[in-house]
Parts: structure tokens; C-alpha cells; sequence
């Protein structure tokens, strides 16, 4: 018997389409327009061809801050992802102050990302923020804003404050998704704290940590309203990521050309070291059998 297909189930779907259309397709045409072309105004453009990648592409400034990108997103990674496993094997499990703890946690994520940026900078300063104040009071010489190691540490622990509750509940999902069976099998094999961590609470947030690391790592990667509000870049360029270069060069410069150029290559990378992590971290853990015992 023949099928009768209905097509017009396609009209739901439309307005999805037309409105990814605007939001990613078309600006997204828009850079890749730009960045083979070049401009002087008066809507005149004039055809470029590869320039501007190549010019990127050997530019030290775009090294420098490719560099600076790899480095503060190994930083956060290596202690975000740790101590958001620590705070939510803490966490209880059961009990009021289970919704007071994931309300605590909670918090950090709520304030956007400006306002991040604009409390860590008066937090930091030395003559009205607290923090600044107690650590020039303990015979510290502390200044963000003159010293780039000073400025470091205070990007990545405002960084470290605003997102280590995101690891921390994505694992915290995880680990009260594990049944009792696996528990209780443990227990009656003797297995040891350390090996109910190795062999089951850490298989079964697999997927979960994939997560984390994965936003963490595009969120750190592509950082910019936070370290903009609280350094500025500076000082000098010791905290100028590849956003904030992308900004001063399209906004600051108006050079739309290599902007758009340096947009899509950012992008690009990105998108490859995001495949990845994507890939290293499902094979490794599609070779972990998760096992209830262990050593003792």
C-alpha cells in the first residue's frame, strides 16, 4: 500500500530555519566576505584574496596572544575540573542542605559576566577593595594593574570563582545518578574510599566531566568581558587574549579585513581543539570498564 507523505510538517520548522539564517548564517557570510576583501570606506571594497589569513597567520601579536589563550585555558582547566570534582564529592547527597548547597553553588553563575569583571576589579584594588587591602596589609606587594604576574593570578581566580560551580554541579549531577547497587556492592567487597572513586563514581561522571571540560574549555578559550573589565588587556599586553586582540583590531583599528580574517581562523581553532578533547576524552573513556571492586 502506498504512503501518503505530508510535507507540510516542514512550515513548523521553517521559522527554526529562518532564524538561524539570520542569527549565524548570514553574519557568518558576512566575516567570511570581509576577510577576502578590503575597504576604505564609502562602501568600496576591493579584492584581497588570501592576504589577510597569511598576514594573521605570521603575525606576532597573533602568536602572543594564541599563546596566552593556550596557557590561562590549561590554568583553568587543570584546577577547575579537580576542585569541581572535590566540592561535589563533598556536597551531601541527601537532606535540607542539599537544595542549600546546590542554591550556594548556584549563585556564582547567576551574575553575568560584566558585573563579574566589575567586582573583581574593585575587590582587587589595594586602597577600597578587601582583597587587594588584606594582601597589601600581609606585607604583599600586589598591584594588577602594574604587575602582568599580579594581573594573572587575578583573572584566573576570578575565573576560578565564577565557573568552578558549573564543574562542580555537572559532576554533582552525575554522581547522584550512580544507583545504590554499585555502593553497596562495593561495600561488601572491602573496597576502599579511593577505589570507589577510581573504579565507580569517576567511570559513571564520564560523560558528565566531557561536558565540563568541553564548556569550560570554550568559555576560557573565548574569554573576554571579565580580564576587559579588570585589566583591560593590559598591563601592557600580558592579558590581551586573541578576543580581546580581535576586538582592539576590528573596533579600536577598524582593519574589518584581518578582523574577519582572525574571527574565522579563531573560530577554526576553536572548533578543531573542541573535536579534540571530543575525541581523546570518548575513547579513553570508552576503554574504562566501570568494575564495583578494587583494592581494599
Amino acid at each position: 500500500m502506498d504512503k501518503t507523505f505530508n510535507n507540510r510538517a516542514w512550515f513548523l520548522v521553517l521559522p527554526v530555519l529562518v532564524i538561524v539564517a539570520f542569527s549565524a548564517v548570514i553574519p557568518l557570510m558576512t566575516v567570511v566576505n570581509y576577510s577576502v576583501q578590503d575597504t576604505f570606506g564609502n562602501n568600496q571594497f576591493f579584492w584581497a584574496g588570501t592576504d589577510w589569513f597569511t598576514d594573521i597567520l605570521t603575525s606576532a601579536r597573533f602568536h602572543d596572544a594564541l599563546i596566552r589563550n593556550l596557557i590561562f585555558s590549561g590554568i583553568i582547566l587543570a584546577i577547575e575540573i579537580p576542585l569541581g570534582i572535590l566540592v561535589a564529592l563533598a556536597m551531601p547527597k541527601k537532606g535540607v542542605w542539599v537544595s542549600v548547597c546546590l542554591v550556594l553553588m548556584a549563585l556564582p553563575l547567576l551574575i553575568p559576566w560584566n558585573v563579574v569583571g566589575t567586582i573583581w576589579q574593585v575587590f582587587a584594588r589595594t586602597d577600597i577593595g578587601l582583597l587587594g587591602a588584606t594582601v597589601a596589609g600581609l606585607g604583599i606587594d600586589y598591584n594588577y594593574v602594574q604587575d602582568p604576574l599580579d594581573a594573572w593570578i587575578t583573572v584566573v581566580v576570578m575565573d576560578v570563582w565564577h565557573w568552578t560551580s558549573l564543574v562542580a554541579l555537572l559532576c554533582y549531577a552525575g554522581l547522584v545518578s550512580i544507583p545504590d547497587a554499585y555502593y553497596q556492592a562495593a561495600k561488601i567487597d572491602g573496597a576502599s574510599r579511593l577505589a570507589v572513586f577510581r573504579y565507580i563514581q569517576l567511570p559513571k561522571m564520564g560523560r558528565v566531566l566531557l561536558i565540563a571540560v568541553l564548556l569550560r574549555f570554550m568559555d576560557s578559550f573565548m574569554i573576554y568581558t571579565e580580564p576587559f573589565v579588570v585589566t583591560g588587556g593590559g598591563p601592557g599586553n600580558s592579558t590581551t587574549f586573541l578576543s580581546i586582540d580581535l576586538v582592539k583590531m576590528a573596533v579600536g583599528q577598524f582593519d574589518l579585513g584581518p578582523a574577519a580574517a582572525m574571527s574565522l581562523i579563531y573560530f577554526l581553532i576553536i572548533l578543531l581543539l573542541s573535536w579534540v578533547f571530543y575525541t581523546v576524552m570518548t575513547n579513553v573513556g570508552a576503554d574504562k570498564a566501570p568494575r564495583t571492586g578494587g583494592e581494599a
